[in-house]
């Protein structure tokens, strides 16, 4: 592909993949970000002068101006989105307006000028479940504001692949963790509050599970499918490394050499969801594996966050 579209470039996953394509291909990005907190200038502050890459600020919701970027490029590839679910309790319309009518605006951008479309959407779309793992052709079962702002996406999109033969595919990852991730997240915050000196908050237990991946992993996969997925396909991508919470919190403990101790217990989440693992077998079948184990993954990040205090001094609680 000559040129994309990527929704979202300046946050965490977005602005990841938009130097990954930089780099590792010769596409060039529009990249179109409204800016939110989740958003910030200085994931892509490399790419100002990067001929192949134009930034613009914008919301995804502005029919007109996604028109005036989808006739451009060849693809698009929707990172824009509220993710975060503790932010979704508190203000569910939020996630409904972006995640769902923003995707229905790119969605009808793209069918107009007959151009791709990628979804990037989150493994809470299928709920919890003790033991197994969520093959793509499972039930949608979400549990929060946000996972279900997600699942509905996902099935509008669906359907315009269905109705109107839309060139589209989803991607679904577990959690993300690297770079120039916000510190409302799990592990960005543990390593903060621990960088601050200050208690590691732990919800509940700390038995809830979750597969970690690498950012630049899940990167590579998302590329993959824009090249290589089938139309119409949705494509689990995990990272293999299922770690419970309280386990995620020691070991960054340990990374710095710092005391256990520093871990508290805080009330649990309504609607927290228990554990989340993705059969991958689809995305393997295209020659996609994880490349970053996670204690090196994690040690990466950690060693971001403590030189690049930038990114996190004037937003971590």
């Amino acid at each position: 592909m000559d040129k994309i579209l990527v929704t979202g470039g300046a946050g965490f996953i977005g602005s990841n993949f938009v130097h990954h394509m930089i780099n590792q291909t010769s596409c060039a990005v529009i990249n179109l970000d409204k800016l939110t907190y989740a958003g910030n200038l200085n994931n892509i502050k490399d790419l100002r002068h990067e001929k192949r890459h134009k930034f613009v600020r914008g919301d995804i919701r502005n029919q007109k101006l996604v028109n005036s970027l989808a006739k451009k490029v060849d693809a698009v590839v929707n990172f824009a989105a509220e993710s975060h679910v503790d932010r979704s309790i508190r203000t569910p319309q939020v996630f409904t307006k972006t995640n769902v009518l923003g995707t229905h605006v790119l969605l009808e951008a793209c069918r107009r000028f007959g151009v791709r479309f990628e979804q990037i959407s989150t493994d809470e779309v299928y709920g919890s479940r003790a033991k197994g793992s969520f093959k793509e052709t499972d039930p949608l079962n979400p549990s929060s504001p946000y996972s279900a702002s997600k699942a509905a996406a996902d099935l509008l999109v669906n359907s315009y692949y269905v109705t109107y033969g839309l060139e589209v595919s989803v991607t679904r990852s577990t959690n993300n963790y690297g770079p120039n991730q916000h510190p409302e997240k799990l592990i960005p915050r543990l390593i903060t509050c621990a960088l601050r000196g200050r208690p590691l908050p732990i919800y509940g237990t700390g038995k809830n599970v979750r597969d970690w991946i690498y950012v630049e992993d899940n990167c590579r996969a998302i590329r993959l499918v824009l090249e290589r997925g089938k139309k119409g396909q949705v494509y689990n991508i995990a990272g293999g490394s299922e770690k419970k919470n309280i386990e995620i919190a020691r070991e960054i403990l340990g990374c710095l050499s710092l005391p256990r101790t520093m871990m508290q217990f805080v009330a649990d989440r309504p609607g927290h969801d228990f554990r989340y693992s993705l059969d991958c077998q689809k995305i393997h079948s295209l020659g996609w594996r994880p490349e970053v184990i996670f204690r090196e993954g994690l040690q990466r990040t950690i060693d971001w966050y403590c030189n690049n205090d930038w990114c996190w001094r004037g937003l971590a609680n």
